[in-house]
């Protein structure tokens, strides 16, 4: 079991940068591969970007190359999300999610994942 809470959400004006936190609880956040998914209202949850196990790959979806950008701490046992040049579409909740890294993943795809956070507001205002 793992227990995810993200943070660092808020309202911010179109083109600027939000840093999101999700912190993990236990001692094998090392194990689990991360990502992020968002969901605004009346659309289903996708996929944003994910990081592997040591950090060493990191995935993003098309609509936010370039501008996020995912990362981890395995001793904090801390994932983010770095957010920059914001647009009101990115307007959502934000989920953290994580997986026990024991069989081959895309990443991208939600029923890869087996713990998720409880979500952070993240608007941006035009």
């Amino acid at each position: 079991q793992v227990q995810l809470v993200e943070s660092g959400g808020g309202l911010v004006q179109a083109g600027g940068s939000l840093r999101l936190s999700c912190a993990a609880s236990g001692r094998t956040f090392s194990r689990y591969a991360m990502g992020w998914f968002r969901q605004a209202p009346g659309k289903e949850r996708e996929f944003v970007g994910a990081i592997t196990r040591s950090g060493g790959s990191t995935y993003n979806a098309d609509s936010v190359k370039g501008r996020f950008t995912i990362s981890r701490d395995n001793v904090k046992n801390t994932v983010y999300l770095q957010m920059n040049s914001l647009k009101p579409e990115d307007t959502a909740v934000y989920y953290c999610a994580a997986r026990y890294s024991d069989s081959d993943l895309t990443y991208k795809a939600r029923y890869e994942y087996d713990y998720w956070g409880r979500g952070t507001q993240v608007t941006v205002s035009s």
